[in-house]
């Protein structure tokens, strides 16, 4: 049974909420925190929970201050904010597109972005810098050929998805010829790349992720209302006041762009975008968006993933593309055939 409270405001405002998503939220969140602050402590010089949360309140002594400001914050920082976008950005693109399936994995905007990098490694030989703004700009790209081919006097659900798996397989047999043509050194560098890491990174990963994500959260957030009614379909929503194009395009844009960055800043990290805004949707048991529910999913869900690359495989650490790719493909599976047994596919 769905529990809702009513919040009003002595200038007269008004403001319903549905309790078990925001106690989902909550928990998501001290989740996410909880596996931070173990995620940071990860390492060959462990450091104990406390001893983390007192470094970060600036309590710490030299080396602790070293070891977890600058080597490991700003990785699991990166990691917070790539999982938090990537699970935003699966939850528009599944609520436009009104399909389970419609996540950015499957649409090609992570093969996209990788044709990006790709070219500026095998072609240029770019450095990282060059390779990450390749991968935006790879995957801008990709997000604006699959709605333009996709456009016929609008934009429909079916049409972008069945666009989006013709142009994925393009792009990946391009990457492949990118990768026949590049020489050995490119080519285990691209391959690195392409399963997807956080190792490496720093600071100058965070700034930008973090600023996109204070721009475009607030943004998709203020749209919210209008994604919900439209998931009514075309007519009604039109009916009860909302710009169907304007809104579905700015939300494309905001999606593309939030898995486009996230995709730069740690290579194509599967499943996360197709998988979190499903969870999300089971725990809250509510039939909308669930947009910051599924930030929070993505968000706890890539630094857990992060941590069990990390610790679970004895002295061999995996990408964290790996873990999420195996959990990932196993959960599409169990995707497919819920959706098969329920008449849908």
């Amino acid at each position: 049974m769905k529990t809702t409270r009513v919040l009003r405001t002595p200038g007269g405002l008004s403001l319903r909420l549905d309790v078990r998503a925001v106690t989902v939220v909550v928990l998501l969140l001290l989740a996410a925190l909880a596996a931070s602050v173990v995620l940071i402590g990860t390492g060959d010089f462990p450091i104990p929970a406390g001893d983390v949360v007192r470094t970060l309140l600036g309590d710490g002594n030299a080396g602790q201050e070293f070891i977890v400001r600058e080597l490991r914050l700003p990785r699991v920082l990166v990691g917070l904010l790539v999982g938090a976008s990537l699970g935003l950005g699966g939850a528009l693109f599944q609520a436009v597109t009104r399909n389970p399936l419609g996540s950015p994995d499957v649409l090609g905007l992570g093969q996209g972005a990788t044709a990006g990098a790709l070219t500026m490694i095998v072609l240029f030989s770019g450095s990282a810098a060059q390779v990450t703004v390749g991968a935006l700009v790879g995957g801008l790209v990709t997000g604006l050929a699959i709605y333009l081919l996709a456009w016929k006097r609008g934009v429909h659900g079916y049409r972008l998805v069945l666009v989006g798996i013709g142009v994925s397989a393009v792009v990946t047999a391009v990457n492949g010829y990118l990768l026949t043509i590049s020489d050995l050194v490119d080519a285990a560098r691209a391959v690195v790349w392409m399963t997807g890491s956080l190792n490496g990174r720093d600071w100058d990963q965070v700034w930008p992720l973090l600023a996109l994500c204070a721009v475009l959260v607030p943004l998709v957030l203020a749209n919210a209302r209008g994604l919900r009614m439209m998931e009514m379909g075309d007519d009604v929503s039109d009916a009860l006041g909302v710009r169907v194009e304007r809104v579905r395009a700015l939300l494309m844009v905001a999606a593309v762009l939030l898995v486009a960055t996230a995709t730069a800043a740690a290579g194509p990290v599967s499943f996360v975008a197709l998988t979190a805004p499903q969870l999300a949707r089971r725990l809250t048991r509510s039939p909308g968006p669930n947009l910051l529910p599924s930030l929070c999913m993505g968000a706890a869900l890539l630094v857990t993933a992060d941590w069990a690359s990390q610790r679970l495989f004895g002295a061999d650490q995996l990408p964290v593309g790996v873990v999420t790719g195996v959990l990932g493909g196993v959960y599409l599976l169990w995707l497919l055939v819920t959706e098969r047994k329920a008449g849908r596919i």
